[in-house]
């Protein structure tokens, strides 16, 4: 089973200062989809920071400066993923077959989303909106394809090939790309033709909405149960808690745009219900969001105590928190209450921190290597003794 850590370097037999050099297609051999979480967790940053109810100096052109980054990182990565697919099949079929890996390629998904969402957010302001436009309808596209697809298709794997023993966070990230889908497709609304088709992408995005919803109600009490009757998470796997707050975020989000645009778009009653539902949906789920913050932020804190370090999990501190940043700003602005534009400003500091620690440690384990390297071979000793078992 693929570790979700970062895997230690393999110790391999060479010449007195020789070093053997790795191919570019070699040294991906272990990137999985997983990587695709930084995207997310850098994308967030700048779509959340656009929105904050603050007149910053600077601000909107940091969070610009932070989409390029996200959208540069999404180049690189999807080519790098594509170098992988094509020498190291074999390794992503393990992927495939990985209970703790395959749930990640939903993340695939949401980092085309959460980019191509950018792009009209706050990344229009330097590429232009047709260009934004044009941008976001590809990327939302593709990355509605691909979530839908990871919806059906991970879960089947779950049920017939994975052998899977204890429910994990991680299961819910093939199931929230959907849930994205839904909140940021209401972006590219109103630069369709009025009508028909402004209707239909809205209510499709409200049908997104409701197969997330429904799916994550369905996998969330087993993840609950799993941490009542077995325990805490292993160390590594300790920040995958923070992923529950995604679909809570996200789809307070969702509920918040979809009042945004149905004026002009539905007719009025339906346009009405959409403006009281962003609040009474928002609100309740908002305020279990940050309960369950408060639980794993403590399961957190516990694991670092035992020595918990840096994992590639640590990005699920990233885009979960960003979604309840972007829902907190949705409920102020249609509430007008201050405490709510206040926690918007509190978790944007917290996701900002995440994002720092996240991606130091990301950065420097790809300049020594840690995060690119296979996993150490077994000692031999122990190699002798499973092969007796076998």
């Amino acid at each position: 089973m693929a570790s979700l850590a970062p895997p230690l370097p393999a110790v391999r037999a060479t010449t007195p200062g020789a070093r053997p050099a790795a191919s570019p297609a070699r040294s991906v051999r272990h990137l999985g989809p997983n990587w695709y979480a930084s995207v997310m967790g850098t994308a967030i940053v700048a779509n959340a920071g656009a929105g904050l109810p603050l007149d910053l100096p600077g601000l909107r052109t940091a969070c610009a400066a932070v989409w390029a980054l996200s959208l540069a990182m999404l180049l690189v990565l999807v080519a790098a993923r594509t170098v992988h697919w094509i020498h190291h099949r074999d390794q992503a079929r393990a992927h495939l077959l990985d209970p703790a890996m395959a749930p990640f390629y939903g993340c695939l998904s949401m980092a085309l989303l959460a980019v191509g969402g950018g792009a009209m957010i706050v990344g229009r302001d330097w590429i232009g909106l047709p260009a934004a436009v044009a941008l976001d309808t590809v990327l939302f596209t593709v990355g509605t394809l691909v979530g839908l697809a990871a919806a059906v298709g991970i879960p089947y794997l779950m049920v017939v090939h994975h052998k899977i023993e204890n429910a994990s966070p991680v299961w819910l990230l093939p199931v929230v790309a959907p849930m994205v889908s839904a909140a940021l497709g209401p972006l590219l609304v109103p630069h369709l033709p009025a009508g028909q088709a402004q209707e239909t992408l809205l209510l499709a995005c409200w049908a997104m909405f409701g197969i997330s919803l429904l799916a994550t109600l369905v996998m969330l009490p087993l993840v609950f149960g799993r941490l009542v009757t077995g325990g805490p998470l292993p160390l590594a796997l300790t920040p995958t808690l923070f992923l529950v707050l995604g679909p809570l975020g996200q789809s307070t989000t969702a509920a918040n745009k979809f009042a945004d645009v149905a004026p002009g778009v539905l007719p009025a009653p339906y346009a009405h219900g959409f403006a009281s539902f962003a609040v009474l949906y928002g609100v309740p789920v908002m305020g279990f969001a940050l309960l369950w913050l408060a639980l794993a932020g403590a399961m957190v804190l516990r694991a670092r105590r035992q020595g918990m370090g840096f994992a590639m999990t640590f990005w699920a501190f990233t885009f979960p928190v960003g979604t309840c940043v972007t829902g907190a700003e949705g409920l102020a602005q249609h509430t007008g209450l201050a405490a709510f534009r206040w926690l918007a400003i509190g978790l944007y500091v917290v996701l900002v921190a995440a994002w720092l620690v996240a991606g130091s440690h990301t950065v420097r384990g790809l300049f020594n290597g840690a995060l690119l390297a296979g996993p150490a071979p077994a000692p031999a000793a122990l190699r002798r003794e499973t092969a007796r078992t076998r």
